[in-house]
């Protein structure tokens, strides 16, 4: 008998978090379909990554246009430049590093390694140069709610690093800029309710990234375990 791909937690996590973003869109929205696109697109990309399948990554380039957009209409143009500039570019060399490090010849998993002191240092290093850069450009461009966007951008820029590289953590990168996004998407709910339904995506992917830290973890012990 065939072994199913997803196990019952992950189906009952992505058909529960499509089940949540449709009904919170219908109650609080209805208008913004862009909006219910991209977080369907999100949150699937969310459990392909979380399996280690670059497909994650294939959606996440798709996710960053549409989610760009939706920032731009809100005057978040930290997001809208940290997803178009930074996170789309590099799902992009995420994707070609997963598909050129399959474990054992599996396209369908990426192999995980291990990451060292000096590459978290490096990555410590460009993320402060990063935050002090965008920090003024983002001024620049009078950003709604300026020290939370400045702060998406460190760790969105941690969180595709990390994903590059191949590390669990990337997962937990994601889940601490998913608390910065669910707070500035509860400042712009505030002035607009519709955006109640964008605020709700923000959180069911927290829950999906530390699903995937959890399920990382598994795998690379698997991973060791077959070496």
């Amino acid at each position: 008998m065939k072994q199913q791909y997803f196990t019952k937690i992950e189906l009952y996590l992505w058909f529960g978090s499509i089940g949540l973003i449709l009904g919170s869109f219908i109650l609080f929205d209805r208008a913004n379909v862009l909006t219910l696109i991209a977080s369907l697109i999100g949150v699937t990309s969310l459990i392909f990554s979380a399996k280690g399948n670059p497909i994650g990554q294939l959606l996440m380039l798709f996710f960053s246009a549409l989610y760009g957009i939706i920032s731009y209409r809100f005057a978040y143009y930290g997001e809208m430049i940290t997803y178009l500039g930074m996170t789309a570019p590099m799902a992009l060399f995420a994707l070609i590093a997963w598909l050129r490090h399959p474990f054992k010849g599996n396209k369908a998993e990426v192999e995980i390694r291990h990451i060292n002191g000096l590459e978290l240092g490096i990555i410590a290093a460009l993320s402060a140069l990063v935050t002090l850069l965008f920090y003024f450009i983002l001024k620049y461009f009078h950003t709604a709610n300026l020290a939370l966007s400045t702060l998406s951008v460190t760790t969105s820029f941690i969180a595709v690093a990390l994903t590059y590289r191949r590390s669990p953590y990337y997962a937990l990168a994601y889940a601490a800029n998913d608390v910065v996004l669910i707070v500035l998407w509860v400042l712009a709910t505030v002035q607009d309710r519709s955006y109640l339904s964008v605020t709700v995506c923000f959180i069911i992917f927290l829950i999906n990234d530390l699903y995937g830290y959890f399920n990382w973890k598994q795998m690379r012990k698997k991973q060791t375990e077959k070496d």
